[in-house]
């Protein structure tokens, strides 16, 4: 069968040599993996798709195609002209979203959380070459929500657990710490610390930091504290986020320092007790609780930021919300040097001195694991990363990219999306004199005033006994369900599963059940870890309970 090829803006879309076997040829070379999304941008008549889907029911059932189009007139002529059949096939799915997040939103609505464990680019037709560059970032960030989805199961599984232990001892800080929202720097410029290996190099070309009338605040994440206080640095509010113990390290030598500091409400609830300052609290939802909206409707919960994953960003995020000027980067690299992996004075950086023998050289030996690579630095030098630390520079610049009082430094870090200023243009930033500038202790709090964090988020103002009184709460709806899982209460379905999504923080972390996925009561397994996570939870709440009476 011969005819005319289908040209498009001087490409070929089509041959005109029986297009349709040649679709179905490229359907059969496919080798097929289960649990796939089959990404084929273009498919205009919808040649090979039925050989496909066909193939995809044997093979891989549990794999899904993904058709896009760009082109307005060419969707169009697909939806005419591809088989009712496909379209109604649950395995297809047919758009025009050409945007990143409304594409996945749709695969998650299509075909649920991580149903998914890859994707593979698949091309029937010569369309893709009308807008090559498109679709290959389309295919390249659609892989890459699917990876942070596996990736936030993952640590879902592995420390939901200790997130809500985290939390409901951090409780009793809310009666003490007021809301971040009640911190304001006002319009005064911001420098972000980060502890990269290029903090070195501009903390010591920047000596004004040791006067403590500067107009610039400094915001550190705490991994930095040690490298500050070795050089005389007092930072006016510092980041806790790790939920960990091995973050006791960034505060080895700090104990008793006094200065300000902001505490998530899943971070080690010891990392509050170890700085002498001011805490503030804010709140990361690690996932969709129902615990959340109680917390918030008895006014427990401080004020939230969005998940970023690292302190570094949430640092960034916090330091957008606290003041209307410029926000400056040190140290947030991203990557590492043969040589360190964090600047001096760190924990990483003192146990490398610790450790070092004859036999005990201090390279940074993470320059030379399995998942290292080397990437091109802003200052176009060679450095290492690891696809953890691409992920979270990658979020950087979806997050911060687009907005221009964002700054970064030049050094050994990679390019974060923002505009790079060299060390000396950083300094007549930060300290140029602001108008009307007052002191820096006396500018730093104000317990009134919530601009410009967001004024509709009132203050915490929370007595102890209001405190008590959820958490009574959350004890009673335990031993409710713990009576009617044990059967020393008679069986009630409905009131059962509302008392199972009620405690949903008891099984959010099951490794089946992670990313939303409702509870099934017919799941004896289920039900069995449900009642053995009940016991723990309630003798911890009610030790928080005694804490606060």
């Amino acid at each position: 069968m011969e005819g005319r090829p289908f040209v498009r803006n001087g490409k070929t879309l089509l041959s005109g040599i029986d297009p349709e076997r040649r679709c179905q040829r490229t359907a059969d070379a496919v080798t097929l993996k289960d649990r796939t999304l089959y990404f084929c941008p273009s498919p205009l008549y919808g040649y090979g798709l039925s050989r496909f889907l066909t193939r995809l029911e044997t093979e891989a059932p549990g794999s899904a195609i993904l058709c896009i189009e760009a082109d307005s007139e060419l969707f169009e002529l697909a939806k005419k002209n591809i088989n009712s059949s496909i379209i109604d096939n649950k395995r297809f799915q047919l758009t025009d979203a050409c945007d990143n997040e409304k594409l996945y939103t749709l695969v998650r609505n299509t075909w649920g959380a991580r149903a998914f464990r890859r994707l593979e680019m698949l091309r029937f037709t010569g369309g893709w070459q009308l807008f090559p560059q498109w679709y290959d970032s389309l295919c390249e960030s659609l892989n890459r929500e699917i990876t942070t989805d596996w990736s936030n199961a993952l640590t879902m599984t592995k420390l939901g657990r200790l997130y809500i232990r985290n939390l409901f001892r951090n409780l009793t800080l809310v009666p003490q710490f007021p809301s971040i929202c009640n911190l304001t720097f006002g319009s005064s410029p911001v420098l972000v610390i980060g502890a990269g290996p290029s903090l070195d190099f501009f903390l010591d070309a920047l000596p004004e930091l040791n006067d403590k009338n500067h107009s610039f605040k400094i915001i550190c994440v705490d991994t930095c504290l040690g490298a500050l206080k070795d050089r005389k640095i007092v930072p006016d509010l510092t980041v806790i986020l790790e939920s960990q113990h091995w973050n006791l390290g960034d505060f080895i030598g700090c104990h008793g320092w006094e200065i300000l500091k902001a505490i998530d409400l899943s971070s080690l609830p010891v990392s509050a007790k170890i700085l002498s300052g001011e805490g503030f609290l804010f709140f990361t939802p690690w996932t969709s609780l129902r615990i959340f909206e109680r917390l918030k409707k008895a006014q427990l919960l401080p004020f939230s930021l969005p998940p970023l994953g690292s302190v570094g960003l949430a640092a960034v995020e916090l330091a957008r919300r606290l003041t209307s000027g410029k926000i400056i980067c040190a140290g947030l690299d991203f990557s590492f040097t043969h040589d360190l992996n964090h600047a001096r004075s760190t924990p990483g950086h003192r146990r490398k001195l610790n450790t070092q023998t004859r036999f005990q050289r201090l390279l940074n030996y993470a320059a030379f694991d399995i998942h290292s690579f080397p990437v091109i630095s802003k200052s176009d030098s060679s450095v290492c990363s690891n696809p953890a630390m691409i992920n979270y520079r990658e979020l950087f610049e979806k997050e911060f990219g687009g907005d221009p009082h964002i700054f970064d430094i030049e050094g050994s870090g990679l390019p974060l999306g923002v505009k790079t200023l060299s060390i000396e243009e950083a300094i007549k930033e930060l300290t140029t004199e602001l108008h009307g500038v007052t002191q820096r202790k006396e500018e730093v709090y104000s317990k009134t005033t919530s601009a410009p964090c967001e004024p509709k988020v009132r203050r915490l103002c929370v007595s102890n006994s209001e405190l008590i009184s959820f958490l009574e709460g959350e004890i009673t709806r335990l031993e409710d369900l713990r009576s009617i899982l044990t059967g020393e209460i008679a069986m009630d379905e409905q009131r059962l599963m509302v008392l199972i999504n009620e405690c949903d923080y008891l099984w959010a972390h099951f490794p089946d059940y992670t990313g939303g996925r409702t509870a099934d009561l017919q799941d004896i397994s289920f039900l069995k870890r449900i009642s053995a996570e009940i016991d723990p939870m309630l003798k911890l709440i009610r030790q928080m309970e005694a804490q606060n009476q």
